[in-house]
């Protein structure tokens, strides 16, 4: 069983930056697609970045050239750096992990991103 634990939210200021990590329990992560994805109130998950074992990655436009996305050198740690944070980046933030075979997908718990002067 796969157990992704998020750590680093909070409440900042707009400008203002964050840095979100999530650690994952099991072996083998470098099968795994691991990223992050975020909830508003009222409003449906969305992606906001993807790192693949290879190294590639994946974010979403309202994010790009904020946000960057990286993995520990064990690759079951990923890493979101959260810069120029606007009151719009405010969600919970779930760290998400994909098998790369299968598709099985698992999720942290999230934590709480609150972007507000």
């Amino acid at each position: 069983q796969v157990q992704l634990v998020e750590s680093g939210g909070g409440l900042v200021q707009p400008g203002g930056s964050l840095r979100l990590s999530c650690a994952g329990s099991a072996n083998g992560f470098n099968f795994y697609a691991m990223g992050w994805y975020r909830q508003a109130p009222g409003k449906q998950r969305e992606l906001v970045a993807t790192a693949i074992p290879a190294g590639g990655t994946n974010y979403a436009d309202s994010v790009k050239g904020r946000f960057t996305i990286s993995r520990g050198n064990a690759q079951n740690t990923v890493y979101l750096e959260m810069n120029s944070l606007k009151p719009e980046d405010t969600a919970v933030y779930y760290c998400a992990a994909r098998l790369i075979s299968t598709g099985q997908n698992y999720w942290g718990q999230g934590t709480q991103v609150t972007v507000s002067s």
